[in-house]
Order: structure tokens, then C-alpha cells, then sequence
């Protein structure tokens, strides 16, 4: 036999979650639950998670019984012996996938994300490789069928672009890119140095969940100042001629948003206000968690010793995460949009390792 059921039943937790389900079956059929529309809504978002877990691990059983009666005739039947290697790699890949789901766990995991990429200091150096790693996330997005928009845009003054900040529409979108807030560095000879010399450049990530209306995010009207202004980006014939930018200001965190790229002052604003949420929403989430984690080193400065990961391309080519140790040596595949693998490896160490691994600060490559 390949595997006892219960180990990877008892993998994913089904036993919990099984019940889980039934307390909540239970709790639908009492008189006056959907009365309570927003609680029913959360409810019904936990349920369709966990009954996602659910509906794969009995995926995964149906192969594994399945590969347990064509391994039995493998030894008289050369035919069953090699269909039982095809369920077996189909139960392997299933079986990754289903448990990238379990640590997919947390309630915005499934919402849609929004990013923000601010070059660091540095000049042209640091707004080309903030428009590399515009480039290398959006490739990710469109290799796993996800819609991007922008909503604001600032070029870099002579290349690359100072920041931008879009919206990506995809289920577990925020869950898997989460990875990849915090300091980008950048190892390499210098495209605008005319004496080919090894320049280091930095760029910060920060990836927000776009929060529903089932989560309530309070924004008092006092706490907030408006302004508009003249858009500078792309955005059809009248995006220059009309205040049509939003900038928001949240007074008591300090928080700013932007978004110019819609064609009409609302509907920037509409946009703005998004971003606001999802901004807000994140800030308190740090402040309940008691340990440092990936928005804390967010906040540090965009330099030297703050990396998460590092992308070098001379004198050798190799990209490494230094909270992970997870590293490739296809260079230019990761940064053309291959960026599963440190998905991956983040979302096993955020669940088992992250204070193992807590002294990557400094790390050199």
C-alpha cells in the first residue's frame, strides 16, 4: 500500500475540518441564521475554504485506492504496472497541490491582491529594477490566467518607474503573492554605467489583500484629507486636462494612496479608497500579531541588510531568499515570472519555520 489514508487524512487536519462542516450544517438550519446576513456571509466563505480541502482529500483517496488495486496486479500485469505509476505521479501533483491549499489557511488568503513597488535609493539603478520586478510579478499573473489594472503609476526620470500600484484579480491571489512583500536586491553590471562596473539596487514589495465588504474596515470621515490634482500617467484623452487624480491622506497611521489611471475623479476615488481598506486592514493585522513577520520588515528602510531576497546576475547568476534559504539558479526564468517555488517554500516556513530562521538579516549571497 502507498499510504495510510489517516496519514494524509491526518495531514490536512480532515477529521477537524469535518466537523467543522457539520457544526456549521447545523448552525444553517437553525431558525433566524440567515437573518444575520453578514455573519451568514462569513460563514459561507469559511465553509466553501474548508469544503475545498475536503473535496481534495477525497480526490487524493479515490487515487490512492485506485493505485493500491492496480499495484496488486502490477507484478503479473506489465499494463497495470504502468498505469499505476500514472496514478501515482497524478496523486503526487494532486497531493502537493492539496496541501499548498491547507497552508493557504488564512481567511484573506482567497481574496484578490493589490501591490505596491517603490524604487529604493539609488537613482536610475533602483527604477529599472523596480520596473523589473513590475515585470517579473505581472508575468506571474498572466501565466496563472489573473487579470491586472493598474491604479497609479509614477515613471522613474530618466528609466524604470519610481512606483506603481495595481490590483491583481485571481482566486488566492493574495495568499500565494504575500511571499513576496519585502526588499528586493539586485546584483549587476550596470546597464547605464558606461564603465560596465557591479552596481547593487533596491526596491521594496508590499502586497495587501483587497478586503470584502464582509470585513468591516472603520474610516471615519475626520480622519481623512482629500486632495486631487492633475493626472501625469496613461489613461486616454482627458486624463491630463481634469483633476481627475485622488491622493488620500489616513491622518492617524499616516497612510497615502494614489490612483490617477481611471478616466473620471470618482472613480479614482472609488479605487483609492480600495487600496485604503486593504492598507488599513493589513496595518491591524500587524498590530495583533505578537511576533515580527513579513509587514514588520516591510517597514524598515529600502537598503542594505532589510533584503528578503536576492537576485544576482554577475558575477554568477542566482536568486535566493533569505527567509526561506529557497534558491534558484535560473536567474532569468525566475525573474521572467517562475516565482512557485519561493511561493511555496514561503508558505511552509511562514506555518513551521519562521522562527527557526528568524536570523536571515544580513545574509550575503
Amino acid at each position: 500500500m502507498l499510504l495510510s489514508s489517516n496519514f494524509f487524512g491526518g495531514r490536512f487536519d480532515i477529521d477537524k475540518k469535518s466537523e467543522r462542516l457539520e457544526n456549521m450544517a447545523q448552525m444553517e438550519a437553525m431558525e433566524g441564521f440567515w437573518n444575520d446576513s453578514d455573519q451568514a456571509a462569513k460563514i459561507q466563505k469559511e465553509k466553501a475554504r474548508l469544503n475545498d480541502v475536503v473535496d481534495a482529500y477525497l480526490e487524493l483517496k479515490e487515487l490512492k485506492d485506485e493505485f493500491d488495486v492496480l499495484y496488486e496486479y502490477s507484478e503479473e500485469d506489465e499494463d497495470s504496472g504502468q498505469e499505476a505509476l500514472e496514478i501515482f505521479q497524478r496523486f503526487v501533483d494532486h497531493f502537493q497541490k492539496t496541501e499548498q491549499k491547507v497552508l493557504l489557511s488564512d481567511e484573506v488568503d482567497p481574496n484578490n491582491a493589490i501591490i505596491s513597488i517603490n524604487a529604493g535609493a539609488g537613482g536610475t539603478e533602483s527604477c529599472d529594477w523596480a520596473s523589473m520586478l513590475y515585470r517579473m510579478l505581472h508575468r506571474w499573473c498572466e501565466q496563472k490566467g489573473f487579470k491586472t489594472k493598474i491604479l497609479d503609476y509614477q515613471d522613474g526620470d530618466s528609466a524604470g518607474l519610481k512606483s506603481v500600484t495595481f490590483q491583481i484579480e485571481g482566486h488566492y491571489s493574495y495568499g500565494l503573492l504575500k511571499s513576496e512583500t519585502g526588499v528586493h536586491r539586485l546584483v549587476r553590471i550596470s546597464p547605464f554605467d558606461s564603465q560596465n562596473r557591479r552596481h547593487t539596487s533596491f526596491a521594496s514589495v508590499f502586497v495587501t489583500p483587497e478586503i470584502d465588504d464582509d470585513i468591516e474596515i472603520d474610516i471615519q470621515d475626520k480622519d481623512l484629507r482629500i486632495d486631487v490634482y492633475r493626472s501625469g500617467g496613461a489613461g486616454g484623452q482627458s486624463v491630463n486636462t481634469t483633476d481627475s487624480a485622488v491622493r488620500i491622506t489616513h491622518l492617524p497611521t499616516n497612510t497615502i494612496v494614489t490612483c490617477q489611471n481611471e478616466r473620471s475623479q470618482l472613480q479614482n476615488k472609488e479605487q483609492a479608497f480600495k487600496v485604503l481598506r486593504s492598507r488599513l486592514y493589513e496595518l491591524e493585522r500587524a498590530k495583533r500579531q505578537a511576533e515580527e513577520d513579513e509587514i514588520e520588515a516591510n517597514k524598515k528602510e529600502i537598503g542594505w541588510g532589510a533584503q528578503i531576497r536576492s537576485y544576482v546576475l554577475h558575477p554568477y547568476k542566482m536568486v535566493k531568499d533569505h527567509r526561506t534559504n529557497f534558491e534558484s539558479g535560473a536567474a532569468e526564468k525566475t525573474l521572467d515570472g517562475e516565482l512557485d517555488g519561493f511561493m511555496d517554500a514561503f508558505l511552509r516556513w511562514s506555518v513551521e519555520g519562521r522562527k527557526e530562521n528568524s536570523g536571515h538579516e544580513g545574509d550575503e549571497l
